[in-house]
């Protein structure tokens, strides 16, 4: 006894909306599937697009806030900065404590010196 391929499907299930559907989709299928499915997908970015603005918006509002506050004051009022200074400070930060060490070589590695 062997199986069939395909399920049965009785004469009142071949005329139901999804089976004509499923017919008319074999010979169309851009028609009846990329098409509505290109326009979904559109129709979303035209209803999302809004949102996502009013997201952005909030955003740099809340972004201008805090940089207002940590801006250094550029322009006629500002504080004057030395850059070298600056420099100094934020890449020295950590020589007040420092300790020279010297690493042990495996035996026989050349220590570097000429």
């Amino acid at each position: 006894m062997s199986f069939q391929k395909n399920k049965y499907r009785s004469a009142a299930d071949a005329n139901t909306f999804a089976a004509r559907y499923r017919r008319h989709m074999a010979k169309h299928p851009f028609l009846l599937f990329g098409l509505p499915f290109m326009a979904v997908i559109i129709g979303g970015s035209f209803v999302l697009t809004p949102a996502t603005a009013i997201r952005y918006e909030r955003h740099d509002r809340k972004v201008k806030m805090v940089s207002r506050e940590d801006e250094l004051g550029i322009g006629k009022a500002g504080r004057r900065v030395n850059m070298r200074e600056e420099y100094n400070r934020l890449a020295h930060r950590d020589l007040d404590d420092w300790e020279q060490k010297r690493v042990e070589r495996l035996k026989g590695e050349n220590d570097g010196v000429l």
